[in-house]
Formats: C-alpha cells, sequence, structure tokens
C-alpha cells in the first residue's frame, strides 16, 4: 500500500455516463490521484466512474478506502480489491465516514446520489461545520443547470451571496489536481 500525503473524498456516478469524457475523467483523476500521493476515499463500489476511479489508482498501487452500505453491496458491486473497505449499516454512517476522511471533497459527473453529497458537504460547510475543499470537476459541462441553479438560489434571496465562495467549479482534471496542490500548500 502506498504512502499519501491527503486524503480525497470523491462523489461520482456509480454510472458511466453518455459521454467517453466521463469515464476518461475518472481514470486521469485515478493517475492523478496516485502521481500526487493523495489517498482515494469513495463509496466502495466498482460500478460506473466510481469504479474507473478506484480501479485506476488500485492498478497504480495507490492507497484506497472504500465505504459501502450493506444494501448496496450487491447493487454496488462491493470492491473486492479494495483492501481498506468499511461496510456499514446504512447510507448515514457511510456518508460520515467519508466526511470525516476527507481533507477535500471533488465531484466528478453523477446522478442524484453526487448531488446528495455535495449539497450535504456544502450545507455543512455554509453552517461552519467544515472548512475543507469543495471542488465541482464539471466535464462537459455535466453540473451547469446546478451551479445556475445556486446563483438563482443567491439572486432569489434565499442565500447570502457568499455561499457560492464555499466551493469552485473547474472544468479538468489537471486544474483541479493543481488546485488541490495549491490549496494543501497553504
Amino acid at each position: 500500500m502506498s504512502t499519501y500525503t491527503h486524503s480525497i473524498t470523491v462523489f461520482c456516478g456509480s454510472h458511466l455516463g453518455n459521454h467517453p469524457a466521463y469515464e476518461q475523467a475518472g481514470k486521469d483523476l485515478g493517475i492523478g490521484l496516485v502521481h500526487n500521493n493523495f489517498r482515494l476515499v469513495f463509496g466502495g463500489g466498482n460500478v460506473g466512474i466510481m469504479g474507473t476511479v478506484s480501479n485506476t489508482v488500485l492498478d497504480l498501487n495507490g492507497a484506497v478506502k472504500g465505504i459501502i452500505p450493506k444494501f448496496l453491496q450487491k447493487k454496488e458491486g462491493q470492491h473486492s480489491r479494495v483492501k481498506d473497505l468499511v461496510i456499514t449499516e446504512d447510507m448515514h454512517q457511510r456518508k460520515e465516514i467519508l466526511y470525516n476522511e476527507a481533507d477535500a471533497f471533488l465531484c466528478l459527473p453523477g446522478g442524484i446520489g453526487t448531488f446528495d453529497e455535495f449539497f450535504e458537504i456544502l450545507t455543512w460547510k455554509q453552517l461552519h461545520l467544515h472548512t475543507k475543499p469543495i471542488i465541482i470537476i464539471n466535464i462537459q459541462n455535466w453540473a451547469e443547470a446546478v451551479c445556475n441553479q445556486l446563483k438563482t438560489i443567491v439572486d432569489e434571496g434565499f442565500a447570502d451571496p457568499s455561499m457560492l465562495e464555499l466551493f469552485e467549479v473547474i472544468d479538468d482534471i489537471p486544474t483541479t489536481l493543481n488546485r488541490l496542490t495549491e490549496l494543501f500548500a497553504k
């Protein structure tokens, strides 16, 4: 098992999506995590972009921690190659470990589960429960509608404009990895 300097919790799809760029972003992120000595913390499944990222990190002998609830073991294909795998009773325990293990959060393309996790950590940051970086990696503009909705929330007076400063949106993997390196150097 490799050594690591920081742990990065990655939220992403249990499907590959419709664009090859999504899967490629998962591979590129996995390579970048290993090359930067970052540990991957993820949902523990072996499917979709989640499987792509974790398999890439494992193939390169990187550090990986997976967290999967019992009821998703069959549905998401519990990752048999992950040696540091925690099996939880429910989603709430899974999320708690994902959050506690993180030095930063990355959101790759995904569905409502990805956005559920993003909104929860964003809310926690707004409530000053953590100060960890949150980055949406906006491959193929997959998150554009949600980012626009967040701006609408501010424009309509339901959140202070400072809410938009609690996360970053970056369009590619290399820029994201460079940003993490900058943030951790501070």
